[in-house]
């Protein structure tokens, strides 16, 4: 395929995404095989991830053959066009317990960052997807992000890096901070989602240390698409290869920022370099 116009990408990145789903939703109430990696009990993998990834992976080729793609399970593949970061499961620990909530996500890069990208719930049926400068959308309906302005009035959402028992004085020092001043925090197990949700309006800030390209790729478009503000975690221009990332409604930037500014300049917190 040649036309690589933000709104076919978005097209592709769609139909990718409800392909995987679809393998992912067949798959939830069977038996699953279920891996640790690297040793690590909080980091798994399932059978599902990987038939889903291979059913993304094996419909993007053949729409774009030359394209580079990273993707989660079968990491980083070369290519001479755009970039495709792909997470065939985000949520795979609440998969493998059965907690409905998990979802596919697709965005596709170029030199000026993302262009296109999808994230989906199959068990929901909700896809949410956004093209670069033509707005985000939730199954065709537009989204905005939430209009809330005071934090005490804000609910916000996070997650915890896979290296939080050993490392717990970001996430857990953070999360401390802003638990005393907004109105609630939830923690649901898919940051994909989570900022999907940041972009529809349902949660008005999210915010999570040691994200990976693929976690955050689609998910940064439709915020941004939807009109909300998308940041490094100390509220530098967001970069994809960096995975500590603060997402929230444009009313809300101001007082997350500087706390959240606060709060690392008191731990001695400095930005990891990019990921490739």
């Amino acid at each position: 395929m040649s036309d690589e116009s933000p709104a076919t990408l978005r097209r592709i990145a769609e139909e990718g995404a409800r392909l995987a789903g679809k393998v992912l939703s067949e798959r939830f109430w069977g038996e699953r095989t279920i891996e640790y990696k690297g040793g690590v009990d909080s980091d798994l993998v399932t059978d599902a991830d990987r038939a889903a990834e291979a059913a993304v992976l094996g419909f993007i080729r053949q729409q774009y053959p030359g394209h580079a793609i990273l993707a989660e399970e079968s990491g980083a593949s070369q290519g001479s066009g755009l970039r495709w970061i792909v997470d065939p499961l985000d949520g795979t620990t609440n998969y493998a317990h059965r907690v409905p909530h998990f979802c596919v996500s697709v965005g596709v890069e170029g030199p000026g960052g993302v262009l296109a990208g999808a994230i989906y719930n199959p068990m929901l049926n909700e896809l949410f997807s956004a093209a670069r400068g033509q707005g985000a959308t939730l199954n065709g309906h537009p989204l905005r992000a939430s209009g809330c302005t005071e934090l005490s009035h804000g609910l916000l959402c996070t997650g915890f890096p896979y290296d939080v028992h050993q490392k717990p004085e970001g996430p857990m020092g953070l999360l401390r901070r802003f638990i005393v001043r907004a109105q609630g925090i939830r923690r649901t197990g898919s940051a994909a989602l989570d900022l999907a949700y940041v972009a529809a309006g349902r949660f008005d800030g999210f915010f999570e240390f040691g994200l990976k390209p693929w976690d955050v790729a689609a998910g940064s478009l439709l915020v941004q698409e939807a009109g909300g503000t998308m940041v490094r975690i100390d509220g530098a221009p967001f970069q994809v290869g960096v995975g500590d990332v603060l997402a929230c409604a444009p009313g809300l930037a101001s007082a997350l920022i500087t706390e959240s500014q606060g709060f690392l300049a008191d731990l001695g917190w400095t930005p990891p370099a990019p990921r490739v």
